[in-house]
């Protein structure tokens, strides 16, 4: 940690490091195995022995610089009066000079260093990029950063420093779309990483030496064995013979039954594949079984459409049923109706005229005709339940029945003309049925 300090001191100040003196200084000193407090390390950076020659403010300067670099997680800021960039406004369209510090997540710019005046300030995150652009409108050393609302460009003073601006805002993008905020938060972490797995090859390298040691008593003590090894070699030898001796009679006895299961083996495996054959020809019929039910399910399928479609048919065949029936009905009690009038004109003219009884006794003839007609009607509607078209045809030739009927009727209401006294009083008589008779004709049709 002390010399990556040092080191970005130095950068901070364009000076070099000598890293010896840094080496020499922490073997020597008693904290050099546990590390320098904050106050040991700037009473060293103060003491100067490392940054001969550079004056006071200049390392106060560096030093505030590594903090806000460090700490405050500023990845790149002006460092100097020249190091101001220009950018180009968004609504006047023209260049001013500012100030600029970068940050993780954010890139704001001042009127000057100071930073008491707060121009403005870019949120940067995995969506942004900075491009560089060519020399225009009179500037050099152009680029852009290019969020998701709007485009800002930027001009530097020389190409290094336009490098700079933008490998830092790319740094800090980068930073963003990895999910990390803060640079030297996690260099800090890679370097306690560093120093533990340094530790650790220290530490594995202490445990190597010991354990080399331990192998080479390890071995001395091995070949002392080795000895006593070789000696029981030589007797295993022996019995290894005598044992390979046996081994190889079991050998051939093995041999041999494997050779009878072998000849087991194939004829269960012939025996298999006749099976198998037997198999495959099942198989193939019960595939051919499932085409057939499948076949069958289709034709199920589409008679069940077949027999929806006929419902409905026969549901609109019902409707129509219904609707001629509420018209026969109509009809039905108009001629009930025509009858009750005709049966009071009938008693009605029996006394006032007995020469008409003949007549209505004709006329109930004619009436109970037209009864049996309507019978026959009803007769015709029960046939319509079953064939609508025979029973629309029978209802025609229904309706042509009353049509002759009332016709009938018509004829038998003329007045019968023996003399002339019967004449007055058939004129009289009937004058007022005539009307009522034409009047009924068009509700029975």
């Amino acid at each position: 940690q002390v010399e990556y300090l040092l080191k970005k001191i130095c950068t901070a100040m364009n000076v070099e490091l000598n890293s010896c003196e840094l080496d020499d200084y922490l073997s020597q000193e008693p904290q050099g195995q546990g590390g320098l407090t904050v106050w040991q390390f700037l009473d060293l950076v103060n003491s100067g022995r490392f940054l001969r020659g550079i004056e006071q403010e200049a390392v106060s300067m560096a030093v505030e610089e590594v903090y806000q670099e460090v700490i405050q997680d500023v990845l790149k800021q002006a460092r100097n009066p020249h190091g101001y960039l220009w950018k180009k406004g968004q609504l006047r369209r023209n260049w001013s000079e500012r100030w600029f510090m970068l940050k993780p997540s954010v890139l704001s710019y001042y009127m000057s260093e100071e930073r008491k005046e707060k121009k403005g300030s870019i949120t940067l995150d995995k969506h942004c990029c900075v491009e560089v652009l060519p020399d225009r409108d009179g500037k050099r050393c152009m680029f852009c950063v290019k969020t998701s609302s709007r485009t800002y460009e930027m001009s530097a003073s020389d190409t290094r420093q336009r490098q700079e601006w933008t490998l830092a805002i790319q740094m800090a993008i980068r930073l963003q779309t990895e999910g990390k905020k803060s640079l030297h938060k996690d260099l800090k972490q890679k370097r306690r990483e560093q120093r533990e797995q340094r530790d650790q090859r220290k530490a594995a390298k202490e445990e190597e030496t010991q354990r080399l040691k331990q192998l080479q008593e390890e071995k001395e003590r091995k070949l002392q064995e080795l000895e006593l090894l070789k000696e029981a070699q030589r007797q295993a030898e022996i019995l290894l013979q005598e044992e390979e001796q046996r081994r190889k009679q079991q050998h051939e006895e093995m041999q041999k039954t494997l050779e009878i299961q072998l000849r087991e083996a194939e004829q269960a495996r012939a025996s298999m594949q006749a099976e198998m054959v037997l198999k495959e020809a099942e198989a193939e019929r019960q595939r051919q079984r499932i085409l057939e039910l499948e076949e069958m399910q289709e034709r199920l399928q589409e008679a069940l459409q077949q027999e929806v479609k006929a419902r409905q048919d026969e549901e609109s065949v019902r409707y129509a049923q219904a609707r001629l029936l509420a018209e026969e009905e109509e009809k039905m009690r108009q001629l009930m109706k025509l009858k009750e009038e005709q049966e009071e004109y009938i008693i009605k003219t029996q006394r006032e005229k007995q020469v008409l009884k003949q007549e209505m006794e004709n006329k109930n003839k004619c009436l109970e005709e037209a009864q049996k007609q309507l019978e026959e009607v009803r007769v015709n509607r029960q046939r319509a339940d079953q064939d609508v078209m025979v029973a629309q045809r029978k209802l025609r030739q229904a309706s042509t029945n009353v049509k002759h009927w009332n016709v009938q009727m018509n004829r038998l209401m003329h007045p019968i003309e023996p003399g002339d006294k019967r004449t007055n009083v058939s004129a009289s008589g009937f004058a007022g049925y005539q009307p009522l008779l034409s009047q009924k004709d068009s509700s029975l049709k």
